[in-house]
């Protein structure tokens, strides 16, 4: 089973140190999708701090993906996609396309989300919106692929898709 960490990304969290409901809310759903949360986290709003995470926890073996939560609107404080950007070695387009092109069938407002999911070494990044709903929502859109993915990664499957296999 791989290892996921739910991060939170919120000024006023952080601040607090009271995690927003969609981290626990992420637990749960993840959870009863047969994935092992190994913890989760809070940071600032803050670029840097969100990098220095999330290569912090790009080193720990037992972390396969990190499903972060907030900071990917439009607002000035809103660095989780650059952040991402920056630490991924590899950008994983389609998966943030699905997630922004099926919540865009409920709200044309998903179309301003700026999340994005990427690779470093064997860590996928999914960033997902802050808000309990929509990161459940979001997440439920790729989740059937998000196995395959890590396994991929892992090294346990070869084959991305027999489709390309002439490639």
């Amino acid at each position: 089973m791989f290892g996921v960490y739910v991060l939170t990304v919120s000024d006023s969290s952080y601040k607090d140190g009271v995690e927003k409901s969609s981290g626990p809310a992420l637990e749960e759903y993840l959870t009863k999708n047969n994935f092992k949360v190994v913890n989760r986290g809070i940071v600032s709003d803050d670029r840097s701090v969100i990098e220095d995470k999330l290569l912090e926890l790009d080193r720990d073996e037992n972390i396969s993906l990190v499903v972060t939560t907030g900071g990917t609107g439009c607002s000035k404080r809103d660095n989780t996609p650059e952040a991402t950007i920056n630490v991924c070695e590899r950008i994983v387009p389609g998966l943030a396309e699905e997630m922004r092109r099926k919540a865009s069938q409920s709200t044309r407002e998903a179309l301003l989300s700026r999340a994005v999911c990427g690779i470093r070494q064997g860590t996928l990044i999914i960033n997902l919106p802050g808000g309990q709903e929509a990161a459940i929502a979001y997440l439920s859109y790729i989740i059937d692929v998000i196995p395959e993915a890590l396994k991929i990664l892992a090294g346990i499957r070869k084959d991305c898709l027999k489709i390309h296999k002439n490639d």
